[in-house]
């Protein structure tokens, strides 16, 4: 009771509170004032309305219109109060810039992706001038982002009414009525936007991907040739019909308006021809946000057609009004800039690394076999990079060398596998988990929900079986190495001193785990560089620049050009990633060292585990009742799960955002791999007579 009690009388307070600010307000509404002032004091009201939120416990809309619904009351009591707000509304936007609001909120109009994200940056942190006459900046002080737009699209009919009475009060002979005025602002927006679609959709970088055949390019853009023409063909029918409202003109405005409508929907259907051409022939990020404004352009006039048709509906203009004030909130967001237009080049990489990926995953026992021998395979040369490393090590360069020569080593090691068809077991997640995300483009049916459990059990086993190959090469040769090493030359490949601390250096419970994780990183950065390598390659035709370059046709023969263009389109995606990986292996550590007060050091399970096999050699039997031995297998062990489950989420997360995917759908689908390693537990190790 004392709080019912103790909630009215808050709210009387904060209602005698409003009431003074609105007497305030009003007293001081003048619509001679300049522009500044006049922009100031609806800001004020504007605050004003949105401080109901604050005061109110029900939802914000009504309270917002209770107290639009008061304000309308106390200008009916008052005529001489009544008349000034409205010529000051009037006249602001007599002297405001409606085009700005109506075409141009909620879109870059940059010429460039880059501008548009500074231009962002410089809207959220800087607010538009008070002065502003620009109706898309009075409306971002107005409605900040914080403010939810929606009210305007629910205001109750008799508000409405009580706005365009207001708005139309003592009007003069020489003033136009607020309606024409949008009447008018509504078809130049029009206007502007066609102009601008045209001349996107008629742009060289547009035209030359609309198809590969040049009477089909001309015939696609030919809608960018008519846009403009069909729109004044829709402005002469409307004037046509304002003059005479008959049938015939009605009929005849309506044709033109779906001529309209018909050419609009063929640009858009255009500019979605040319995302799958990105999507085969490489990603453009710029190209990529040309078209996605073009497409917002389009959606945005058809919206506007929509409005300028409806006449004097009040209720339709107050739904764009809302949509108009929401796009000029979400226009300050450079994150959502950056997704809308990264999402394309996302999936392009994601794309290009699933190509590769499914060389790596092993389906049947034939490919699982293949999989273990080109692991074997990769821990053999592996053995030779840990042999370099410790000469590395031991010639005591400068950090910065040394962190060069070991990037080189890895790089080198990397390289040789790719071209020998050996494989290194932590590498494959990168690659492997765009192929998983690939399944689920079908796993909305039996069939493909089948097939992607299929495929995640295959790429388990197979990391299992190449860790297994890398880890069962590696280890055993690289410890006879160091037997033969002491025992037919007298030497040690490293210090006993230093092989020591090796070992202790590796254990679970020390800096491993982090070190793994971080490993995982580079090795799931090191397939985007490939993928983005790849892109590249095909966005820049590079093959065909080979294929038919006068110099190496007249050297190498029209076959040889022909071949090398076809070897870098095959190899350049893993060079590049190979490259990388081994440079980042080899200098991150060396950068970290010497820039931060941290330190780091790479943590990869194949080559950890040829380390301690060395160290353990130069050690002697012995180290095996050590307990620092066995924690240091435990840190291999960690190594394992942390590079491999590392750059996978990281990768198939990049792959689930290229994607729209639920999560009730991801739920099923984690519920249907679980529920397949319940009844069938062996396919995690080995892959079943019939494959899968």
């Amino acid at each position: 009771m004392f709080r019912s009690i103790r909630h009215l009388l808050a709210k009387w307070r904060a209602s005698r509170s409003a009431s003074r600010q609105l007497d305030t307000l009003l007293a001081i509404a003048d619509p001679d004032a300049p522009h500044a002032e006049r922009n100031e004091w609806l800001i004020d009201l504007a605050h004003w309305l949105h401080q109901s939120s604050k005061i109110a416990h029900d939802a914000e809309p009504p309270s917002i219109h209770a107290r639009l619904r008061y304000l309308l009351h106390v200008l009916d009591h008052c005529d001489e109060r009544r008349s000034r707000v409205a010529r000051l509304l009037r006249a602001t936007l007599r002297e405001s810039d409606g085009i700005s609001l109506l075409c141009e909120s909620g879109m870059p109009t940059q010429p460039g992706f880059l501008g548009a994200v500074a231009a962002r940056l410089h809207a959220s942190l800087i607010p538009p001038a008070g002065n502003t006459r620009q109706l898309s900046g009075l409306a971002a002080l107005m409605f900040p982002a914080r403010c939810d737009a929606q009210w305007i699209a629910d205001l109750p009919d008799d508000v409405l009414s009580g706005l365009h009475a207001l708005f139309a009060y003592d009007i003069t002979p020489h003033e136009h009525h607020v309606d024409d005025r949008l009447s008018r602002d509504l078809l130049a927006a029009l206007h502007t936007l066609t102009c601008q679609i045209s001349s996107t959709g008629l742009s060289k970088f547009v035209r030359e991907r609309l198809a590969d055949h040049d009477k089909l390019a001309i015939r696609q853009a030919w809608p960018f040739f008519q846009l403009n023409r069909a729109l004044l063909a829709v402005e002469t029918a409307h004037a046509q019909w304002r003059e005479t409202h008959h049938n015939d003109d009605l009929h005849a405005l309506l044709r033109e308006v779906n001529v309209l409508r018909m050419m609009l929907d063929e640009c858009a259907s255009a500019a979605g021809g040319i995302y799958g051409h990105l999507v085969r022939n490489g990603v453009s990020v710029d190209i990529v946000f040309q078209i996605e404004r073009m497409r917002m352009r389009i959606a945005r006039a058809l919206r506007l057609l929509e409005a300028w048709l409806a006449g004097n509906d009040r209720r339709a203009r107050a739904r764009l009004i809302a949509e108009l004030i929401g796009a000029n909130q979400r226009s300050q967001s450079v994150l959502h800039l950056v997704r809308s237009n990264f999402s394309l080049l996302a999936r392009k990489v994601v794309e290009s690394n699933g190509d590769t990926g499914e060389h790596y995953i092993a389906r049947n026992r034939s490919e699982y076999r293949q999989m273990v021998n080109m692991a074997m395979g990769g821990g053999l040369v592996t053995m030779a990079t840990v042999c370099v490393k410790f000469a590395i090590l031991g010639a005591g360069f400068s950090p910065t060398l040394e962190g060069v020569l070991a990037g080189i080593n890895y790089a080198a090691s990397f390289l040789l596998m790719h071209f020998l068809h050996f494989t290194i077991a932590t590498k494959q997640p990168a690659m492997t988990a765009p192929t998983i995300a690939r399944e689920l483009d079908r796993a909305d049916t039996p069939d493909g929900m089948a097939r992607y459990v299929d495929s995640v059990l295959a790429l388990m086993r197979t990391q299992a079986a190449a860790i297994f190959g890398n880890v069962v090469a590696v280890a055993p040769v690289c410890l006879a190495v160091q037997l033969i090493a002491a025992h037919g030359f007298g030497v040690d490949i490293i210090s006993p001193e230093t092989a020591h601390e090796t070992i202790e250096s590796y254990s679970l419970f020390g800096l491993t785990p982090i070190y793994a994780a971080f490993t995982g990183v580079l090795l799931w950065s090191s397939s985007l560089i490939a993928g983005a390598a790849d892109n590249w390659f095909v966005l820049h035709r590079i093959g065909d620049v080979l294929t038919h370059h006068r110099r190496l046709r007249l050297t190498l023969g029209a076959a040889g050009a022909a071949r090398l263009a076809a070897f870098f389109r095959k190899n350049l995606s893993g060079i590049v990633g190979n490259v990388m990986l081994g440079m980042m292996m080899g200098l991150v550590p060396a950068l970290i060292d010497q820039l931060t007060p941290f330190s780091f050091e790479v943590r990869h399970i194949t080559l950890s585990s040829g380390v301690v096999a060395v160290s353990a050699g130069v050690l002697g039997m012995h180290v095996l009742h050590t307990h620092q031995f066995w924690h240091a297998l435990l840190g291999i062990l960690s190594m394992g799960l942390l590079n491999v489950g590392v750059s996978f989420h990281l990768a198939f997360s990049l792959a689930l955002r290229s994607r729209d995917l639920h999560r009730a759908q991801a739920r099923a689908l984690r519920r249907a791999v679980l529920r397949r390693v319940i009844t069938h537990p062996m396919l995690l190790l080995f892959p079943s007579k019939q494959g899968g």
